[in-house]
């Protein structure tokens, strides 16, 4: 039996480039950038806390530094629409495992 998923948007505002880039690399191992601060992904229960503790690591809240995952459900997921229409094999379809 295969590990539910979980829908989440990931946005994040990490002051220091150096950092920031640490956090991109950590998200696009589970999902695709939709905009320059947010990721769309993917996760099971145990990447989302995997992903959480390992961005806790990286970023400096004393510095300002955050970053929110908003989760969608199953119900909402199917009801994104996206403008422009994204093709077929662009992100949403690689998304759905």
């Amino acid at each position: 039996m295969r590990a539910r998923k979980i829908f989440y948007v990931v946005a994040y505002d990490v002051t220091d480039d150096r950092r920031r880039n640490k956090v991109v690399k950590v998200l696009e191992k589970y999902g695709v950038r939709s905009n320059y601060s947010v990721f769309e992904c993917m996760f099971t229960d145990s990447q989302f806390t995997k992903v959480q503790e390992a961005i806790t690591k990286i970023i400096k809240p004393k510095e300002q530094d955050r970053v929110a995952y908003y989760p969608i459900c199953v119900n909402c997921f199917v009801k994104i629409i996206y403008n422009p229409v994204r093709r077929a094999g662009e992100a949403k379809s690689t998304l759905l495992y």
